[in-house]
């Protein structure tokens, strides 16, 4: 994948060097009503092409930012869902044990009245 952005990159660079030796002609831009730049079309051009690149890295960077702030709030989420989990099988087990600890005494019992019946 790296060759083929190095490939796309090269070639826009090679387009870009052959149409400004082919336009040196001064043009004017107007940025803002009573603001005017005169200079070539090709260092209008590049400065465009420059500014493109610097906001398509700076939106990229945004992006990446956004995800791991995002991955971040997942993983917050994971580990209190494995906490909350963890909590209730502990409880799960309590509530065995007391079960457990309940059952032991009715049956102990049972098991004297069936013998006194039986007996």
């Amino acid at each position: 994948m790296r060759q083929i952005n190095f490939l796309i990159i090269f070639a826009m660079c090679l387009a870009l060097v052959l149409f400004s030796l082919e336009n040196t002609e001064p043009a004017v831009i107007r940025i803002v009503n009573g603001v005017q730049v005169q200079a070539p079309i090709a260092i209008e051009l590049i400065l465009a092409m420059g500014l493109g690149a610097i906001l398509a890295w700076l939106f990229s960077i945004w992006t990446r930012l956004q995800q791991q702030l995002q991955s971040l709030k997942a993983k917050r989420q994971i580990r209190s869902k494995e906490e909350q989990i963890e909590k209730l099988e502990q409880d799960v087990e309590r509530y065995k044990a007391e079960v457990e600890q309940l059952e032991l005494p009715a049956l102990s019992a049972s098991k004297t009245l069936s013998e006194e019946v039986a007996g």
